[in-house]
């Protein structure tokens, strides 16, 4: 029996499942968006229908996607490991969760100014935009969503595939404790401005990029 032809309709089933992950993973389709319809990810793709649906269904099955009839599919984790890493970690101290996060985004801040694409570059300028504007206009848990999905981002950037994975699945924690350090409210002299840290992987300045990164939560 030639099962040619199935091996490549699997290697091509998992390259979609990928590449719809990795603009999961990348803050590209942040938690709680609608993800594009069946015949734009075809145009975007160039596969057939059939393996867009095939991978957006494992997805779904996996907890990363929420297909709703009549409304679309939409985003509810950045990983399948996120929900389990929640409850994990759902007492854990709040200062020994800022130190991890300021350890893995300092490290992948290098990398991404090593690494960055022109893609990863307009990305993380988009996400910057939308970041800036949810706090100028008070919308407390859009700033928090925008900020969570711009480290992402920029973690995306560094192009290293575990460290990426693994920031994912503490997707929910991070975001958490993102939120925690903000409080109830938007004040201004909280504002951190992360335009130096794009700035630093837009010049393809590893050492700038890794220190900005690790000021956003040493002594917070």
């Amino acid at each position: 029996m030639n099962l040619g032809p199935v091996v490549r309709a699997e290697s091509l089933s998992k390259r979609v499942i990928a590449q719809l992950r990795q603009q999961i993973t990348s803050g590209a389709w942040p938690v709680g968006s609608r993800i594009p319809t069946e015949p734009e990810l075809v145009a975007r793709l160039g596969v057939a229908r059939n393996t867009v649906r095939e991978a957006v269904r494992a997805l779904a099955h996996n907890g990363l996607l929420d297909i709703r009839q009549g409304s679309g599919t939409y985003v509810v984790a950045t990983s399948e490991l996120a929900g389990v890493m929640q409850r994990r970690f759902a007492d854990a101290d709040p200062g020994q969760v800022r130190e991890l996060r300021g350890t893995l985004e300092a490290a992948a801040a290098g990398y991404a100014a090593r690494r960055r694409t022109g893609e990863d570059l307009h990305r993380l300028d988009t996400l910057y935009a939308q970041r800036e504007q949810a706090w100028s206009t008070g919308r407390r848990d859009a700033f928090v969503d925008a900020d969570a999905a711009f480290h992402r981002a920029v973690v995306a950037a560094s192009h290293n595939e575990v460290l990426t994975e693994l920031y994912a699945d503490l997707g929910e924690v991070i975001r958490e404790s993102l939120s925690g350090h903000i409080g109830a409210s938007l004040r201004p002299e909280e504002h951190m401005d992360h335009g130096r840290l794009l700035a630093a992987i837009r010049a393809g300045d590893p050492v700038a990029a890794t220190a900005e990164a690790s000021s956003y939560t040493s002594g917070r």
